[in-house]
This record gives C-alpha cells, sequence and structure tokens, in this order.
C-alpha cells in the first residue's frame, strides 16, 4: 500500500481587455516547478517512512516451522493495524481468531520475532492426540498442517500428556493451566502452532502467546528466495549471500510464489 500525493496545478485564467494592448508575458522561472518536484517527493517520502514504521513491516521467515505454508526465504508485508490497540476508534481493531497467521515477540525472549498459527483464543481447551488437534472436545480438521518426522513424540503429539524440562512459561502452563488433559488458554493470551507441527518450537514447549506481544497479520509474499537459514538469521548479510544473490537471483527467487496472498484457515 503505497501512498500517493497527487499536487493539482492552478490555472490563472487571464482576461484580454480591449482597449489597451497586453505587455508581453515573460518566461516563467523554472523555480517553482523544481519546488513542486522536491515537495511531492518529500512528502511522499515520509508517508513511506510513516508507513513502513507504524502501517506495514517487512518480515523474512528464517526457519521451516510454517511449512509448507511459509517457506524459508518468504519474505512478507506484515499489517500492523490488524490487532493494534483498541485505544482508537479509528483503527481497524480486531482480535486474532482461530486458524489466523500471527506475528508475535517471542515470550521467552521479546527480541525475537515469531510467525505461527493461532490455535486456541481465550477460554479454548487444547490437546493433541496421536498428533490430531482436538479443539474444546472435538478433532478439527487442519489441511495445512504437515507431518515430517517419522517417528514419535509422546510429549510433542499426546500433548499435553507428559511435561519435559520446559522453559517457565510452559511450566506455569502445566501447573496452572491444564484440566482433565486439556491445555484451557487463559484470558489475554493465545496458543500458537507451526503448520510443521513436528518440527515447530511454539506454545507446546513455551507456553501461552500474551496478547500484548501479537504485532501483526502477513499479508502478502512479496518475494521468495530459495536459501538457508543461516542466510536469514545473521544481523548482517554476508558476502556469501549477497554474491548468491548476483548469481543465482533468477532461478532462486521462487517466482510463483511473488505477490501471494496469505490467507487464514477459519477454526470452529
Amino acid at each position: 500500500m503505497d501512498p500517493e500525493n497527487t499536487v493539482e496545478g492552478e490555472t490563472a485564467a487571464v482576461q484580454q481587455e480591449e482597449t489597451q494592448p497586453q505587455p508581453q508575458t515573460q518566461p516563467q522561472s523554472a523555480q517553482p516547478e523544481q519546488r513542486s518536484f522536491i515537495a511531492e517527493w518529500t512528502v511522499t517520502i515520509i508517508l513511506l517512512l510513516f508507513g513502513t514504521s507504524f502501517l506495514i513491516q517487512a518480515y523474512v521467515i528464517p526457519t521451516g516451522s510454517m511449512e509448507d505454508t511459509l517457506l524459508v526465504g518468504d519474505h512478507l508485508l506484515v499489517d500492523k493495524l490488524a490487532y493494534a490497540p483498541a485505544g482508537s476508534r479509528l483503527l481497524p481493531y480486531s482480535e486474532p481468531h482461530r486458524g489466523d497467521i500471527i506475528v508475535f515477540r517471542y515470550p521467552v525472549d521479546i527480541t525475537q520475532t515469531f510467525v505461527k498459527r493461532c490455535i486456541g483464543i481465550p477460554g479454548d481447551r487444547i490437546r493433541l492426540l496421536d498428533k490430531n488437534l482436538i479443539l474444546n472436545g472435538k478433532p478439527v480438521n487442519e489441511p495445512y498442517v504437515y507431518h515430517k518426522a517419522d517417528f514419535f513424540d509422546p510429549y510433542r503429539d499426546d500433548f499435553p500428556a507428559i511435561a519435559y524440562h520446559v522453559p517457565q512459561p510452559a511450566q506455569d502452563m502445566f501447573r496452572n493451566h491444564v484440566v482433565n488433559g486439556e491445555v484451557v488458554v487463559p484470558p489475554g493470551y493465545y496458543f500458537a502452532m507451526g503448520d510443521n507441527r513436528d518440527m515447530s518450537s511454539d506454545s507446546r514447549y513455551w507456553g501461552f502467546v500474551p496478547r500484548a506481544n501479537i504485532t501483526g497479520k502477513p499479508l502478502i509474499i512479496y518475494w521468495s528466495y530459495d536459501a538457508p537459514t543461516e542466510d536469514f538469521t545473521s544481523t548482517t548479510i554476508s558476502p556469501r549471500h549477497i554474491l548468491d544473490l548476483l548469481e543465482h537471483f533468477p532461478t532462486k527467487t521462487r517466482w510463483k510464489r511473488t505477490l501471494r496472498l496469505i490467507h487464514s484457515y477459519p477454526l470452529n
């Protein structure tokens, strides 16, 4: 959503007098036109910077936890207004829904940003039975889920049957929010899991996502590039990655994924 700034020129109507000849008009200086051009681009740049900071955020998928919905190297535009705080009624504010893909600050380390699917909202009862999701007592069809591990893990696949050594938020979840073998999502929190269900670090391992940590909702894949995880997890762009881009940009760009919209899948 690039803001557009339109500057309309005004045309002065000059009436000719019949009795007196009009003096010859001197050529207009180019300075007003130049100033108008500079002003237009100045406003455009300001709006773009404002939009990037407050409305839209660029994000790249660094790991395979959301495969095959989102791949390593998918570059996303994230709508930061989708779940904006409810302080202003002018904003298109809404709560996350089951099945939404959400962007949030990792509860264990808020300097990291995660992308997962919202599986449970406040009050929901969640369990996994032989890798299948049971939501509020009913089996749920999840066509977006992929199982890529060829082994059974009782902690991961029969959740929450067994509690291992997990971070403190997950310990609190097991101690205080498991009722009759089901995790009950408390008020103000959400339960998130990756679509690559066997290879995802998610709420099963580190607990609930606080509502305040949720920062946006992915809108579109604007570019997708086939490269390993380490190319997208480093804080700086490595020379090797730059060379890879220069040499293989046409062949390693996933053109079929470019400009692909990202959709939710409603869970009932």
